[in-house]
Parts: structure tokens; sequence; C-alpha cells
């Protein structure tokens, strides 16, 4: 994708996103709007999937607080094997996260003076790590934050394959789904017909291989969860 020479630094960085998102498929990768974490024995990966603002760097912040090991803080390099296992390859260093949360659920964790709106890059708090061969995935998972006490010990459950399959469809178009300042560019258009009928391969092969969970509740419990599902544990 050529970026013109007259993009300003916000286009220029969208731009060269959707490059990569193109490349990366290319090689059966996608880049998933997602967190991701090895577990502290390095015995497989957990992906937290889910929407702006569900909560994703809050869990990730909870798991890391549990020894695990930050591999991506919000774009995740998920390689897919033709059995439709997924790997982490590695994905964004930056770490951030408001502080008005943060002071919420982690006290503990200083963040500095500030704006609650204000983010803050944890990156320097929390072990870090960039694989040397893919990290194998153990546990997919959507997380939802929910702050109602009433919510206890939260809710584990399962996506069906369809509705799976959608949401790592709109997970792996993260870095498309960019309005630019430019009127006239569409980073949409990055993708032709065939790369998007080869990331719908990719995706529906994803959700047949591998389930994909639901965890709601406060960041701890959510991560209290992810860590029963990575062991084994299956939600009943």
């Amino acid at each position: 994708m050529l970026v013109p020479h007259t993009a300003g630094a916000s286009d220029t960085r969208r731009s060269l996103n959707a490059g990569l998102h193109r490349l990366h498929l290319g090689h059966d990768t996608l880049c998933v709007h997602a967190g991701a974490l090895r577990r502290p024995d390095g015995d497989g990966a957990a992906l937290l999937l889910g929407g702006h603002g569900a909560g994703k760097t809050l869990v990730t912040a909870a798991l890391a607080l549990r020894e695990w090991r930050v591999l991506a803080g919000d774009v995740a390099l998920v390689d897919v094997a033709a059995s439709g296992q997924a790997s982490v390859r590695g994905g964004t260093g930056a770490f951030l996260a408001r502080r008005g949360p943060l002071r919420r659920w982690f006290p503990d964790i200083g963040v500095g003076d500030g704006a609650d709106t204000g983010k803050v890059d944890l990156r320097s708090r929390f072990a870090h790590e960039t694989p040397v061969v893919p990290c194998a995935v153990s546990v997919v998972a959507v997380v939802d934050v929910d702050g109602d006490p009433r919510t206890g010990d939260g809710t584990v459950g399962l996506l069906d394959q369809h509705t799976a399959a959608t949401q790592w469809l709109r997970s792996s178009a993260h870095l498309l789904d960019r309005v630019m300042e430019d009127e006239d560019a569409v980073l949409r258009e990055v993708e032709d017909a065939a790369a998007i009928r080869h990331r719908l391969a990719l995706v529906r092969s994803l959700a047949t291989a591998m389930p994909v969970h639901t965890v709601r509740g406060v960041p701890r419990t959510i991560a209290e969860h992810i860590d029963a599902l990575a062991g084994g544990e299956r939600p009943s």
C-alpha cells in the first residue's frame, strides 16, 4: 500500500499498519485485536478478545499480577496452522490503560498524577516476552469487565461456532477498521476479494478447532477463571 507524501503522521501509521495486516495475512498470520500472555510455567498462552472498552487491558494486568508474561498489549500476531491451532508470534509492545480504572481495580499499582481519563503505559511494570518460537494458544476468551458487585464469582460461557468465527473475523480486521483523515482513503481496500476469502477461511478454521469462552466479572476474577481454563478446567 502506497502512503501519499501528503499524509499526516496518524494516517501514515494507519496505512503502514494496514499494509502489515495484508503482509501477515499472506503468511497465514492474523493481526488480532487482543491481549496475549504466556502462562507462568511457559506452557501455552491466553488470548483475550473483546471490543474497545471491554476490559482486555485490565484483565491483562490482572493476569500479569499472577506472573503471566505479556506477549502483546493490544494487537497480537496469531499464526493459524492448517489444523486451526493458533499460536502467538508476538504483538504490540505498548500496554496502555486509563488511570481511572487502574486506580479503581489495582490501587497498589502506582499510576502517578493525572486525570482519570489519561493513559499510562504499563510495559515497564510487568514482565514482557517476545517468543523465540510462536507460543501455542491454550485459552481463547472474550472478556467483559463488569463493575457490578452482584457479579460475584463472575460467569464463564462458551460461544457457538458461528459466533466464535464472527468474533475472530471482527477482531482480525482491527487494523483495517480505521477512519482516515483523508476522506478519499479507505483502509478496507487493502484486502481484495481473494484476501478476504482467505481470512474467512482462517477464522472458520480457528472457530472449528478452538473453543472460544466468554468470561465476565471483575478483572481479578476473570483472571482466576482464565488461569483455571488454562489448567484444563472447563465451565460446568
